[in-house]
């Protein structure tokens, strides 16, 4: 017999498998991240670019004009690791221009005991902190990770 039924059946029940498989894989990838509260002047330049680097990083961006000092203090952040801005993502306090990575870095590992991540003050070369204006000049800096007794460790180094 030239034709027959159930190879068929067999190729068509292969081909959706492989759909299915293809749509879950995609709906793994796709997962969402968490909204991001970021609290900054309204005029500053550079928390706005630093928005943007969390845009262009997948995450959405909920803004309030209103300074960050204190959502600094409700968040837990100590002052002697501010910034000019700060930021709520997935429960963890988020200060000053802390990567992308780090911060998706931060949400996968999901660390017990902490308040978030900090990168105090406004370092040349951090995200938001190197366009033009800064001429390619890039500083050393450490992305700190902030436990609820205020101290501190190395969470990521930058050379």
């Amino acid at each position: 017999m030239l034709f027959s039924p159930k190879p068929q059946t067999g190729k068509r029940h292969a081909w959706m498998v492989g759909v299915l498989l293809l749509l879950v894989t995609f709906s793994c990838m796709a997962q969402t991240l968490p909204l991001a509260k970021v609290w900054k002047d309204p005029s500053c330049g550079c928390c706005e670019d630093w928005i943007a680097h969390l845009k262009a990083a997948g995450f959405k961006v909920q803004t309030f004009d209103t300074g960050n000092a204190d959502a600094r203090a409700r968040l837990g952040i100590p002052r002697k690791y501010g910034s000019c801005h700060t930021a709520e993502i997935g429960g963890y306090a988020i200060e000053g221009h802390v990567p992308a990575a780090d911060i998706k870095r931060l949400l996968k590992e999901a660390p017990k005991g902490v308040v978030g991540l900090a990168v105090p003050g406004m370092v040349i070369g951090s995200p938001g902190m190197d366009g033009a204006a800064y001429g390619g000049r890039k500083e050393p800096y450490d992305v700190l990770l902030i436990n609820k007794d205020g101290s501190s460790r190395v969470y990521q180094s930058y050379r």
